[in-house]
């Protein structure tokens, strides 16, 4: 065997051990569900959680096993019922109805991820057939599917927060929550800035080109938004104030009926929030979460701040390190899927990544010289600017391999059952 032939080799072999790592995960999260828990779909935005364990399975038996002339099919009509929004590979069954969808069942969908991972993991093994191109589309399909571990623990969070009995979905320590003992700011100077992905390893393709911007000196806030502050925001009448809030989000606070986050409710004039780990007081020191946009842009206006653009928070989050609370870190520390905090112990900033994704005032839209890659994939992120706003940093839900400084998450600004919280940008630098 040549050098190069073993490289290869070794590569397969990587690739394969991830492959089987991802999967394995996505199962590890399902297992605490039940097959009723798993056919929920509580509201359009959410997906039950057998419709994330096929559509994903769908993914790899589409655009990975399908690029091989001898791949069967496991079932036709599964790209009907698991294909999400892919025009370009035909219709799809509605998003607002995949909780009517009784069949296949649990076990049956089981039987079909069984199928293709060993199929895909045959193929990684033989590596016959396999190219560049291959393992191209297998990174896109498992960085996909961590996504979808993502919208698996959000959707569920949903899900059982509409039962009564307020089930739980696993159990976990949530610590002491405690902030630090004073508020502080990375003040980055003002000047011309790099974003964007530099090359290094996998990126989305809406993470590109990387490009030059101009920024003016800013302070970023070093703590997240705790609950504490938020409170604060509501005892001052926050959701009555029609001055704090823009045009639609005031419309939408008036409809909806929004008085706190989403999951919080009253009992005994104390403030309760539903977690995965069940009903919980909430902590005043760790961070606020389940927020919109339109609630994170009124809670700056209220703190005479402003939202950050994604810009400025990506710029600063170069001197921050992913060291944040993410899920395969909590689970393997049996701690709860909520948001932990840190404390912060100098002047540095924490909590860039992980434990809430960070709304930024910032549009998503396409970077300068933005082009969408060919075939179906190029409708994975381009089509989707417009009419929503970007995050960034990644969540308790998120998998720390999952996240990078240039990672462009969005969401419609009304949004709000994603772990979501708020960074406060300075109006103007303090100079303290």
């Amino acid at each position: 065997m040549s050098i190069d032939e073993a490289i290869a080799a070794d590569n397969l072999r990587a690739c394969a051990a991830r492959y089987a790592e991802i999967r394995r995960f996505s199962e590890q999260l399902s297992e605490p569900l039940s097959a009723e828990d798993c056919a929920i779909q509580s509201m359009p935005d959410v997906s039950p959680t057998r419709w994330h364990l096929a559509h994903t399975t769908w993914f790899f038996e589409t655009f990975v096993l399908s690029q091989f002339p001898n791949h069967e099919v496991f079932n036709a009509d599964y790209a009907y019922l698991f294909n999400s929004y892919y025009n370009t590979l035909g219709k799809q069954y509605p998003r607002s109805q995949r909780g009517l969808l009784s069949r296949p069942g649990l076990a049956e969908v089981r039987t079909w991820r069984h199928h293709v991972d060993t199929l895909v993991l045959d193929t990684l093994r033989t590596g016959a057939g396999v190219t560049e191109h291959t393992l191209n589309l297998l990174e896109v399909g498992l960085h996909h599917e961590q996504q979808h571990q993502e919208l698996m623990l959000t959707d569920i969070k949903h899900v059982l927060s509409r039962n009564p009995l307020r089930p739980v979905y696993r159990d976990g320590s949530f610590g002491v929550g405690r902030r630090s003992e004073s508020k502080g700011h990375l003040r980055i100077d003002e000047g011309i800035y790099w974003i964007g992905h530099d090359g290094a390893g996998f990126a989305f393709d809406n993470e590109s080109p990387r490009h030059r911007v101009f920024l003016n000196e800013f302070e970023l806030s070093c703590d997240l938004t705790t609950c504490g502050d938020y409170l604060q925001f509501i005892d001052e009448g926050g959701y009555q104030r029609p001055e704090f809030w823009l045009s639609v989000g005031w419309q939408t606070v008036c409809e909806q009926e929004w008085q706190a986050p989403l999951y919080w409710f009253q009992n005994d004039d104390q403030w309760y929030q539903f977690t995965l780990a069940g009903p919980r007081k909430v902590d005043p020191h760790v961070p606020v979460t389940h927020v919109s946009y339109f609630e994170a842009e009124a809670f700056a206006r209220w703190s005479q701040s402003r939202l950050p653009t994604e810009a400025e928070w990506e710029v600063a989050s170069q001197q921050a390190t992913v060291d944040g609370n993410f899920v395969d870190r909590l689970l393997a520390g049996d701690s709860a899927i909520h948001p932990h905090g840190a404390v912060r112990t100098d002047a540095s900033i924490v909590n860039m990544f992980g434990d809430v994704w960070e709304w930024t005032a910032s549009p998503y839209v396409a970077y300068p010289g933005y082009v969408s890659p060919e075939g179906a994939l190029g409708e994975y992120n381009g089509k989707f600017m417009c009419n929503q706003f970007v995050l960034r940093g990644g969540s308790c839900a998120t998998s720390s391999d999952h996240v990078r400084g240039s990672y462009r998450n969005f969401f419609q600004p009304e949004a709000r059952w994603q772990f979501t919280g708020i960074r406060l940008c300075q109006q103007e630098p303090s100079h303290a």
